[in-house]
């Protein structure tokens, strides 16, 4: 009989759970450094290019802190992952911003009715050091997102030496993004964009 009237309560409640003013997605992503230097060395993080003596590999350009942004942003709304909607197999995504894969990932939100309301990013590695530059990633990612800085945190731990990372073979990113209901949304076209 509990039986029965749970599943007679069904559809109410699937409409309850897509009716709710937040969702909350997590993201990671993960790259390791390329063997060679390259002769102009830097990497890409939250769309801002850092000097740094290794190359990240990648078939993208390896942002890996917004590629876990990303994968927080479809988390949040039920669009599955970066890698069902960006696959390092497809040639389209070779060498692409990743600021293209997060705008698309926010125009999939924005069609569900959902908006970014904030979110919280964890940088892993040893080097190269990512504090000083966390006020351009912010100003970048409040930029091309729409949102307010203060919206945006981005904070960078090691691993104490410890593991892959600690070695310096590669570098990580934990994302945590919440998203509100809104009435009504129109995409963000990303036509401009803040790097330049």
């Amino acid at each position: 009989m509990h039986i029965v009237h749970y599943c007679c309560r069904l559809p109410s409640l699937i409409t309850a759970v897509r009716a709710v003013p937040f969702r909350v997605g997590i993201g990671y992503d993960v790259h390791g450094f390329a063997a060679s230097p390259p002769e102009n060395g830097h990497i890409v993080l939250c769309g801002v290019e850092i000097a740094f003596h290794r190359k990240i590999k990648a078939h993208s350009d390896g942002d890996v802190g917004t590629h876990a942004l990303v994968d927080a942003l479809l988390g949040c709304v039920g669009e599955g992952s970066i890698g069902e909607h960006f696959p390092n197999t497809d040639p389209r995504w070779e060498n692409m911003s990743s600021t293209h894969f997060l705008l698309e990932a926010q125009n999939k939100a924005l069609a569900k009715g959902y908006a970014v309301l904030n979110f919280d990013l964890t940088i892993v590695c040893e080097l190269p050091k990512i504090i000083p530059h966390v006020p351009k990633m912010k100003l970048f990612m409040s930029k091309l997102l729409s949102i307010d800085a203060s919206a945006i945190n981005i904070k960078a731990v090691t691993t104490e030496k410890l593991g892959f990372i600690g070695r310096g073979e590669g570098i990580a990113a934990h994302a945590v993004v919440l998203c509100r209901k809104v009435t009504a949304a129109a995409p963000n076209p990303g036509s401009e964009n803040p790097r330049g």
